[in-house]
């Protein structure tokens, strides 16, 4: 692989599987000292383990990102193992799929304490550093939920639209200060997080069939194809890229 983040810090929530478990490997292979944040300790650790078995200098902290003492203690431990971050992948998320009616107020504040309080947290804890270092790179993965409406997801996304503003409100706030923030916008992805909205859509009568998704971008997409899109937005490739949303969809966003 190539050194696109040799000598940068990053931590990625949500890191321990998915498409976040493909971003800690390629920005690995690509350089970069990672620590990965996320509630799921067993993966998590097992994944650093591997990592760092092969080498590469790779860290776990477990948070649930909700948690503002969860989240500055583990954003401490990954700062002590590793040195200053640099990198923010703002990655961890999950999904409430519920007619809108049925939909009640303990789903609402967790998904948006999952999906969106979870990017101030750790953003809020990973900024005084890059601000110091006077550069750094935020990605924040958003979706095609966040312009796109499906029935059933009225929460889902809402959350996505606050991850979409969130991500350019950041960007022009600190765009002075040297530090760029950005958002991942999927399609429907092949992970266990796409499978189950899926199941979940069809089981409420939506058509999220392989045709229908198929038609609309031309085949599932894989963790790897979100990984290389944050990859680049994180890399000084992408250095005059900011406030920006890059559409992973195989043309979804197209039509």
């Amino acid at each position: 692989m190539g050194e696109r983040l040799k000598g940068k810090v990053a931590i990625v929530s949500g890191g321990a599987s998915g498409c976040g478990a493909a971003a800690v490997r390629l920005f690995a292979a690509e350089g970069a000292a990672v620590g990965i944040i996320d509630r799921n300790a067993a993966l998590g650790q097992a994944l650093a383990d591997e990592m760092a078995a092969a080498g590469h200098r790779v860290v776990f902290a477990a948070a649930d990102v909700s948690s503002k003492a969860q989240v500055e203690a583990a954003v401490a431990t990954v700062a002590a193992a590793l040195g200053p971050v640099n990198v923010l992948f703002n990655h961890a998320g999950t999904i409430v799929i519920k007619p809108f009616l049925e939909t009640e107020e303990e789903d609402w504040d967790f998904l948006f304490d999952v999906n969106v309080k979870s990017m101030y947290l750790m953003t809020r804890a990973v900024l005084p550093m890059m601000i110091a270092a006077g550069k750094g790179s935020i990605v924040c993965t958003s979706s095609i939920s966040a312009v796109y409406a499906t029935p059933m997801e009225v929460l889902y996304d809402a959350t996505k639209g606050a991850c979409h503003m969130f991500a350019r409100a950041i960007a022009v706030e600190f765009r002075d200060k040297g530090i760029r923030c950005n958002a991942v916008c999927p399609g429907f992805i092949e992970t266990p997080h796409g499978k189950r909205e899926v199941a979940e859509l069809t089981a409420l009568g939506v058509d999220a069939s392989e045709t229908a998704i198929k038609a609309a971008q031309g085949r599932f997409g894989q963790p790897e194809d979100i990984a290389r899109a944050a990859l680049y937005l994180a890399s000084d490739d992408a250095e005059f890229v900011t406030g920006a949303q890059l559409f992973v969809d195989g043309g979804f966003s197209a039509v």
